[in-house]
Formats: structure tokens, sequence, C-alpha cells
């Protein structure tokens, strides 16, 4: 009888999806993620510049992908303290991959 042995390497990749189903199947998480592409950093911003995104979704999302590996996290020791977001390498790469996605959709 042959003994079935998971492949960690297979699971390690359904991981890798799980989490990026999580980011792309929600649309605050791209939203997020495009605005800071474009520049927004502070999470007041971020919430001034995606509309219909509450406090608490918001900073649900950034702790998120700041854990995912997508955005980095920079807090400064000011007064009142200040925080910026930035994407990291993983996270400019998928933001690459979804503009690529949106214009392949305006082609039509």
């Amino acid at each position: 009888m042959k003994t079935l042995t998971k492949d960690k390497s297979a699971g390690a990749r359904k991981s890798v999806y799980r989490r990026l189903e999580e980011v792309i199947g929600c649309k605050w998480s791209v939203s997020v993620l495009m605005a800071v592409r474009a520049g927004v950093r502070r999470p007041g911003q971020l919430e001034r510049c995606i509309e219909g995104i509450s406090t608490k979704v918001l900073a649900e999302r950034l702790r998120k992908l700041t854990a995912y590996g997508l955005l980095s996290r920079d807090v400064f020791a000011e007064m009142p303290p200040r925080t910026e977001y930035q994407l990291t390498e993983k996270g400019r790469e998928l933001t690459r991959i979804i503009e690529q996605i949106h214009a392949l959709d305006q082609r039509g």
C-alpha cells in the first residue's frame, strides 16, 4: 500500500494563492494598493482618497497588506506621530499586474 505524503511546496503555493485571493477578492485591498502606488501614503489621506472606506476597514486592510508583505509601514517619532505606507517590491509587482488587467479591460 502506497503512503501519500504532502508535498510541502504545493502547500506553500496554496498558502500564497490563498493570500492572493484574500487581497484580490477584497475591493478595498486593490483600492488601497493602487492609492499607495499613486503616492497616497498616510492613513488619513487614504481614507479621504478612497470613497466609501471606513476607518476600521482601512486599518484592517493596512494591517493585512503589511502582513502579506505588499506594504511596508514607517512610523515617525514626531508629535503627533506620523505613519506612512509604501509598496514593497511584491506590492509593486502586484500593482503592475493589476494595471495590466485594467488596461486589458479598457481595450474592450
